[in-house]
C-alpha cells in the first residue's frame, strides 16, 4: 500500500476520536428554590456570591430565562426531557403515594420519556447525576426506577431519588450531637453517607470532580447534573455562620453554597482542556420561598405563575466557545425556557434529534454562545401545581390557573379563561397594571391559545383541589418518615 493511502486510512480512523474531543463538556447547575434576585450579580445587596459572580463576568447573564413550572419536580422534568412536564403528569412535587394519587400526578417519570442524558450517553458522553433528583423514588414510592435508568452512568442523590445517596445531619448552635432527618430514605438505595447538611453541596462536588477527570482520562466528553439541595428550606448553614430569622439563615446558606461552588469552578477554570471546551450553566428550578429568597423586581414567588415564580437567573460560562466580544455581557432580550436547553445543548454537541422525538423546546444555541440574541418562536405556557391554588401557610392568596407569554405580552387566567390579567412585560415587568380591559382582542387571542394548550395536556386534579381545603399535615411532605 502506498504511504499516501496509509496516511489517509490513519486519518480516517482517527476522525471519530477527533470529533469526540471537540464535543463540549456540559455541567448543569440547577439550584433549589433560589430567587431571580439572589445572586449579587443579579442585584442582591444583602449577600455576596463572588464565585458565581466571577462566572457571570467571564460568561453571559440572561434576564429573560424561564423555568417551565413554579415548583420543583415539574421544573426538573422539563429540563430533563425538553418537553412540557404536563405531558408526563409531573405537575407538582412528587410526594408519597397517596398524595400523588390525590393530586393526579405520576409516581415517577415514565422511562419512555426522552432525556437529554440518554441521548448524550448514546452518542459517546459520560453522564453523571449528582444531587437532588425528585423525579421518582421518595417517601414510600420505593419501586421507582434508579436514576441511572434515565441515561446516567453514575448517580449520587439525596432522599428524593433511587440509588446511592448523601443524607443530611443537622447541627445548630448549642447542639452536642448532630440529628438525622430523612433517615428512612436509606431504604431507597445504598450506599448511604451521612454528612452535615451544610456540607452536602461539597459532597456532590466531591463525587462530580473525579467523574469529570475519569471521563477526560477515557477521552470522553461528559455531561453532569449538579443539582444541590441548597438553598431549599429548612436552612442549616454552618454553625459558625448561624443567623437570626428566616431571611438571615437563607442568606447564610446562599453564601456557603457559593463558597462550595468555588472549588468546582476553579477545577474547570484551572484545567486548560476543561476551560476551553466546557459549558457551565447556572440557574434555579423555581422562584424563592416567601420570606427567604428574593425575586428581585418581580411579583410572586415559588408555586406562583407570576414572574417571580417562573423567571430564573441564568449564567452561561464557556470561555472557549462564547464569542469573545460577548464575555461579561448581559442578554436582556432573549426569551426562552429550561426545556429549550435540551435541543440547544444537543445542537452544540452535534447530535441529531431522532425522528421519534418531538421536543417542546427549541434550539436557541446561538444565544447561549453570544452569537445572536435569538428567542424561541412559540409561546410559553404554564399550569399551576394542582395543590397550589393557594398556600395558606405562606399567606399566599388564590392564584390564576394558567399563564402564557407571547412576545411582550403575559396573560394569566382560570382554567376556563376567566378573570384574565394582561401585562406588558417590557413596560411593566413587575406585573402591577392589568391591561386586560384595554386590549380585548389580545386577551381573546391569548385565552384561546392557553386554554387550548391546557386542554391538550393530560389533566391533573387541580380543578377539584381548588374547591377543597389543604390536606392534613400527615398527607404533606414529612421529614422523618416515608
Amino acid at each position: 500500500m502506498k504511504p499516501f493511502s496509509l496516511w489517509v486510512l490513519l486519518l480516517l480512523s482517527c476522525m471519530p476520536l477527533l470529533a469526540q474531543e471537540h464535543k463540549p463538556n456540559i455541567v448543569m447547575l440547577f439550584i433549589d428554590d433560589m430567587g431571580w434576585g439572589d445572586f449579587s450579580c443579579f442585584g442582591n445587596a444583602d449577600a455576596q456570591t463572588p464565585n458565581v459572580d466571577r462566572m457571570a463576568a467571564e460568561g453571559i447573564r440572561f434576564s429573560q430565562f424561564y423555568v417551565n413550572a413554579p415548583i420543583c419536580s415539574p421544573s426538573r422534568c422539563a429540563l430533563t426531557t425538553g418537553q412540557y412536564p404536563q405531558r408526563w403528569r409531573v405537575t407538582s412535587f412528587l410526594n408519597n403515594r397517596a398524595d400523588n394519587e390525590r393530586r393526579g400526578v405520576t409516581q415517577w417519570l415514565d422511562l419512555s420519556a426522552p432525556t437529554l442524558a440518554r441521548l448524550l450517553q448514546q452518542n459517546g458522553y459520560a453522564t453523571g447525576h449528582f444531587g437532588k433528583w425528585h423525579l421518582g423514588g421518595q417517601r414510600d414510592v420505593n419501586e421507582a426506577p434508579p436514576i441511572t435508568a434515565y441515561g446516567f452512568d453514575q448517580s449520587l442523590t439525596n432522599f428524593e431519588g433511587m440509588g446511592p445517596k448523601l443524607l443530611p445531619l443537622t447541627l445548630k448552635p448549642g447542639d452536642k450531637e448532630p440529628g438525622k432527618i430523612w433517615e428512612d430514605a436509606e431504604s431507597l438505595g445504598e450506599p448511604v453517607t451521612w454528612m452535615l447538611r451544610s456540607k452536602i453541596t461539597s459532597g456532590f462536588i466531591d463525587a462530580a470532580l473525579p467523574f469529570m477527570d475519569q471521563a477526560q482520562a477515557n477521552g470522553k466528553p461528559f455531561y453532569i447534573n449538579l443539582w444541590p439541595d441548597d438553598v431549599h428550606s429548612p436552612y442549616w448553614p454552618p454553625v459558625d455562620q448561624w443567623a437570626d430569622g428566616k431571611r438571615g439563615l437563607y442568606l447564610s446558606v446562599l453564601k456557603e453554597m457559593d463558597r462550595q461552588f468555588g472549588r468546582l469552578f476553579d477545577h474547570i477554570r484551572n484545567s486548560p482542556t476543561l476551560r476551553e471546551n466546557t459549558l457551565v450553566l447556572i440557574c434555579s428550578d423555581n422562584g424563592p420561598e416567601p420570606g427567604a429568597g428574593s425575586a428581585g423586581p418581580f411579583r410572586g414567588a415559588k408555586t406562583r405563575l407570576f414572574e417571580g415564580g417562573i423567571r430564573s437567573p441564568l449564567i452561561v460560562w464557556a470561555p472557549g466557545l462564547i464569542k469573545a466580544d460577548q464575555v461579561g455581557s448581559h442578554n436582556e432580550s432573549s426569551v426562552f425556557a429550561a426545556f429549550d436547553l435540551v435541543p440547544s445543548l444537543l445542537k452544540l454537541a452535534g447530535i441529531a434529534v431522532p425522528q421519534s422525538i418531538t421536543f417542546d423546546g427549541e434550539d436557541i444555541s446561538p444565544a447561549l454562545l453570544g452569537e445572536k440574541n435569538v428567542s424561541r418562536s412559540a409561546v410559553l405556557c404554564w399550569r399551576r401545581p394542582p395543590d397550589r391554588k393557594s398556600w395558606p401557610s405562606m399567606s399566599l392568596p388564590d392564584q390564576p390557573d394558567l399563564a402564557i407569554r407571547d412576545g411582550n405580552w403575559k396573560l394569566l387566567c382560570s382554567y376556563q379563561g376567566q378573570n384574565p390579567q394582561l401585562y406588558d412585560l417590557v413596560k411593566d415587568r413587575g406585573e402591577t397594571t392589568n391591561l386586560a380591559a384595554n386590549h380585548p382582542e389580545i386577551v381573546e387571542k391569548l385565552v384561546k391559545a392557553v386554554t387550548a394548550w391546557h386542554q391538550s395536556m393530560p389533566p391533573d386534579n387541580g380543578p377539584q383541589l381548588a374547591r377543597e381545603p389543604m390536606p392534613p399535615k400527615g398527607m404533606r411532605k414529612k421529614k422523618k418518615a416515608l
